[in-house]
């Protein structure tokens, strides 16, 4: 059975059929659909259905690979590169990052409201994921990477892009939402597109890798391109890091 998901127009009957196998309150159509948006389930269903899907752990983000889940790590990495927390909030989150107790609640709330620290009714609190990227934002070596855009995946509202800083012949997913509103372009122009953008280029999987202040690149000088695809993207890289600004 087929099943539309309108986000407009007459509601319809919710299905007795096709339950998602990894949740209990969706069906298998609405989850795909639902990890694929940084807006979760909830954003795929008439508003008198919401309160079935709120929480889906299919489209969390605390399930890695989802867009929600890729959205909170750029939100962390601009929030630790562009705009940190004050000093003695972020003291307090190293201090929980090493396991030290701190009674600074004012600190904590901060931390617990961004998504960087959590509690439990016993009253211990922890650093969550996101916290992790935060402060590794803070302190793993971030720098000018040149990129370009291989192929975009509609339906999984992604984009596939080779960073040769971080790897030349592997594909990168990146949010295609991410790249149309940092470029100004639409989906169909992003193939073949060279981007200059900011990477942690040591991370060890590629759904670590997170870009930031993504823009196009300019035209690469004449005597760059190349045959061969690796010596390209390292030749790209070469004039990426000499025009490159400083870090963060």
């Amino acid at each position: 059975m087929t099943v539309e998901i309108p986000t407009q127009g007459p509601a319809f009957e919710w299905p007795e059929t096709e339950q998602c196998p990894n949740c209990p309150c969706c069906f298998a159509e609405l989850c795909q659909r639902g990890a694929a948006r940084v807006r979760e389930c909830v954003s795929c269903v008439r508003p008198q259905y919401r309160h079935n899907v709120y929480g889906c752990p299919c489209s969390s983000p605390l399930k890695r690979g989802t867009a929600a889940w890729r959205a909170e790590r750029i939100r962390a990495t601009v929030r630790a590169t562009e705009c940190p927390l004050p000093p003695s909030v972020e003291v307090v989150l190293r201090g929980l990052a090493h396991g030290e107790v701190t009674g600074d609640r004012q600190a904590l709330g901060l931390l617990r409201v961004g998504g960087f620290a959590q509690d439990t009714d016993a009253g211990d609190w922890s650093v969550t994921e996101l916290g992790q990227v935060y402060l590794a934002a803070r302190s793993d070596l971030r720098g000018p990477a040149c990129a370009e855009v291989a192929l975009v995946d509609r339906r999984a509202r992604l984009a596939y892009v080779v960073v040769g800083a971080w790897h030349a012949d592997r594909l990168v997913p990146v949010l295609l939402d991410h790249l149309t509103e940092s470029t100004g372009l639409a989906a169909d122009e992003l193939p073949g597109l060279w981007l200059d953008a900011d990477a942690n280029c040591l991370a060890a999987e590629a759904d670590d890798l997170v870009l930031t202040r993504v823009r196009v690149a300019p035209p690469v000088p004449a005597g760059f391109m190349s045959t061969d695809p690796e010596e390209t993207v390292a030749l790209r890289a070469a004039d990426v890091t000499l025009a490159g600004g400083e870090q963060a």
